[in-house]
């Protein structure tokens, strides 16, 4: 059984993924007042989605990673529904490139620790950032949510005084679900005239 102060921490922490989902699809819709910004909001949404599940169960769920590629893919023709073939072929070729070097770093880190480093859903995740991002902002994705995962992972050890031990397991789409929508919507303020 949960006690209560158990459910005031459940119902504090509900109500303010609920606000951070609010701005961020009003950030979204602000940023791009058009086809781009509902897309980007849902993006918002989906997202928050994977790193709530990704924290607590650590797996990122393949109906939202496709999702999350599907809502890419139509935002590839809205940016430019004149070339959109063009947009889908780059979004594709994005998506394969970042799913597949996540996908080397997962098999080389088996090959050479023996055990798993990376889950196949964050090597979709990684595609899905593909599809959403231009090149430098996959860039920016990732490094966000690596420098935001070890940030968290020492300042929890410090916290709690423990030492940093080579087997110590965090659930990565925690951390690059978020990046994934900041750098979109960085990216989609640079473009904004």
């Amino acid at each position: 059984m949960i006690s209560p102060r158990g459910l005031r921490r459940a119902r504090i922490a509900r109500s303010a993924f609920a606000a951070v989902a609010i701005v961020a699809v009003l950030a979204s819709i602000v940023v791009a007042p058009d086809a781009r910004g509902l897309l980007g909001g849902c993006l918002a949404l989906l997202m928050g989605a994977i790193a709530l599940h990704d924290a607590r169960r650590f797996i990122i769920p393949n109906v939202l990673n496709a999702a999350a590629f599907a809502l890419a893919l139509a935002h590839a023709v809205a940016l430019d529904p004149g070339a959109a073939a063009e947009q889908l072929a780059w979004a594709i070729a994005r998506a394969v490139v970042a799913g597949g070097v996540f996908l080397a770093i997962k098999l080389g880190y088996r090959w050479v620790r023996g055990r798993e480093g990376l889950g196949m859903g964050d090597v979709k995740l990684a595609g899905v950032a593909g599809a959403w991002l231009d090149w430098f902002a996959i860039l920016v994705a990732v490094e966000l949510a690596v420098l935001a995962a070890l940030g968290m992972h020492l300042a929890r050890l410090a916290v709690r005084k423990r030492p940093l031990r080579a087997a110590g397991a965090l659930p990565f789409g925690l951390y690059l679900a978020p990046a994934i929508w900041v750098a979109w919507l960085v990216q989609t303020m640079m473009w904004w005239p």
